[in-house]
């Protein structure tokens, strides 16, 4: 299946390398030439503009766009509705704010062309890994592009069935799940991601503790020179709390076990603090989701291990470099 790819980041760089490596043929464009020329040298085509990108694309047309949310995003879907021709198929891959999605789809659905949102969730490791994909849109635009799902998606692998699911049939055991109508897809990805902050957060607060055991304001009875790294590592074997995070924890802690090289400083992507929005509109307490947030932005004018946990997590996980304090 054709599809053409703007914003060759981190993660749209590498979607782009995952549809190629399954037969996908690869239309790309990206502000910075350099990386339209690398990505032509791996096999994909080069566009030089957005009218070029655009002619390039055999009809319906399918456009994934990979683009930080907000104005960037913004003016490049204003920009396609004017360049695309009804039938054709917007995709918004990044993390953008559900209730964008739904003015964006009204808005471009009147020049009868498809949006459908993306919540992408899989980092610097979906080229290997796979992508965990959350989709929204029109049921039978959605199933038009499950060739482009099921090759970003980790498949079945070696996960076995959910007990009570052995009768069920469902993509979300592939690892893409079409959620609903537009914005479904981000909804899901926002929360999921609100989650996240909170299970880095359970984990982060934890090795805290263990780092601080040997202070001086215990008793000598009740201090313990505990080995952080073995601790990670022990966890991922056996244990209830073991998870991917847990994997990337033990891992930064196993190439530096005091992460002196993180600063502390984390910041939040946004999706925590849209999270936190939809709970209070929706009158559902989130007291875990809450914390998690607040201490990020606590994070940013001092800095505890835990802090540094948290940092080395989303490095390891989205290569997010962090500012230094």
């Amino acid at each position: 299946m054709q599809i053409g790819v703007i914003g060759l980041g981190r993660m749209g760089a590498n979607i782009v390398r995952r549809l190629m490596h399954y037969g996908h043929e690869c239309v790309v464009f990206n502000r910075t030439p350099d990386k339209v020329r690398q990505l032509e040298g791996e096999g994909a085509t080069a566009a030089t503009s957005l009218d070029d990108f655009v002619n390039l694309l055999a009809k319906p047309r399918v456009v994934w766009v990979m683009l930080p949310a907000g104005d960037v995003t913004e003016e490049t879907i204003a920009t396609l509705a004017e360049k695309l021709e009804p039938g054709d198929i917007v995709i918004d891959g990044g993390n953008s704010y559900y209730k964008d999605d739904v003015r964006r789809a009204k808005l471009i659905n009147t020049k009868g062309i498809n949006y459908v949102d993306v919540g992408t969730s899989g980092g610097v490791w979906g080229l290997e890994r796979g992508y965990c994909l959350m989709i929204g849109g029109k049921p039978e635009v959605v199933s038009y592009l499950d060739p482009i799902f099921k090759s970003l998606a980790p498949g079945t692998g070696d996960i076995p069935k959910t007990p009570g699911r052995e009768d069920l049939r469902s993509t979300a055991e592939m690892g893409y799940l079409h959620c609903g109508s537009y914005g479904a897809g981000h909804f899901v990805k926002m929360v999921h991601n609100g989650v996240e902050y909170a299970l880095m957060q359970a984990y982060a607060e934890g090795f805290d503790i263990f780092r601080n055991a040997y202070s001086e304001e215990l008793g000598e009875d009740y201090r313990y020179d505990l080995d952080v790294a073995d601790i990670a590592e022990v966890w991922r074997r056996g244990s209830v709390v073991g998870s991917w995070l847990l994997d990337l924890t033990a891992m930064a802690l196993a190439e530096n076990p005091t992460l002196s090289n993180y600063s502390g400083y984390v910041q939040d992507s946004g999706e925590g603090r849209w999270t936190i929005i939809a709970a209070i509109e929706e009158a559902v307490p989130t007291d875990v989701l809450s914390a998690a947030l607040y201490t990020r932005f606590r994070s940013r004018q001092e800095h505890t291990f835990a802090e540094k946990i948290l940092s080395a997590m989303r490095y390891k996980f989205g290569g997010h470099v962090e500012q230094h304090s």
